[in-house]
């Protein structure tokens, strides 16, 4: 029985992590999988929950110090899973702002979807996952290029895209911290001279990423 369940959840772990198993090969992935699942056993007999910490569990492999970007990868592809089973949410229009006074605009705070995770890494996390699982990609990543990912599901399909350049990353961040609008834009700004707040904006309502704009309690006064 305890060879059943050992060979079930690394099956799990293999499905929920395809890319993780193509760059390491089967027999590693097998090894480190078992590994994992005797350090930490799921605590839900609901195997789609199972692998949460896996990718901070690769990353303190001593024997994966020569792919250092395994961790990061293996959360790209939680993400994914996590976001897949994430909760409905409808997405708000920019139309929500319309209505804001201008000197309260800063202070407001956004709501974003449940399935939202912002990936930020020091790999070419997403070219790593698309050169694994894409079958037309060419295979030819620039090790180089450290790449941000945004993973959301506003409706019936997981979007894994990059976030606009200059800046976008630190902006999201912000707002999933639950930063007003105008210190999550200050700290984007700081980060990466040449922020532009419009497009950021933009961005983040087309992608479906805000939910509802909290506006700041002065305004809801009489």
């Amino acid at each position: 029985h305890r060879n059943n369940m050992m060979v079930s959840l690394v099956d799990a772990l293999r499905s929920t992590f395809p890319a993780v198993h193509r760059l390491v090969g089967e027999d590693y992935f097998a090894a480190a999988a078992r590994a994992y699942v005797m350090q930490q056993p799921p605590e839900s007999p609901v195997l789609l929950h199972y692998g949460e910490t896996f990718g901070d569990f690769l990353e303190a492999l001593p024997s994966a110090s020569g792919v250092p970007y395994l961790g990061d990868v293996a959360r790209l592809e939680w993400a994914r899973v996590t976001a897949l089973h994430a909760a409905d949410a409808e997405p708000a229009s920019i139309n929500a702002l319309a209505g804001i006074d201008r000197d309260l605009l800063n202070s407001v705070t956004f709501a974003l979807h449940p399935s939202l995770s912002v990936i930020r890494s020091r790999w070419p996390v997403m070219s790593l996952r698309d050169a694994c699982l894409d079958p037309g990609h060419s295979g030819d990543v620039d090790m180089n290029a450290p790449e941000d990912v945004v993973v959301v599901r506003p409706g019936l399909k997981v979007a894994v895209q990059a976030p606009p350049a200059g800046g976008g990353a630190v902006f999201l961040t912000g707002l999933q911290r639950g930063v007003p609008l105008g210190a999550a834009a200050g700290h984007a700004m700081e980060a990466t001279p040449g922020f532009d707040l419009a497009a950021q904006l933009r961005y983040v309502f087309e992608a479906g990423i805000v939910t509802a704009v909290n506006r700041p309690r002065q305004q809801d006064q009489p």
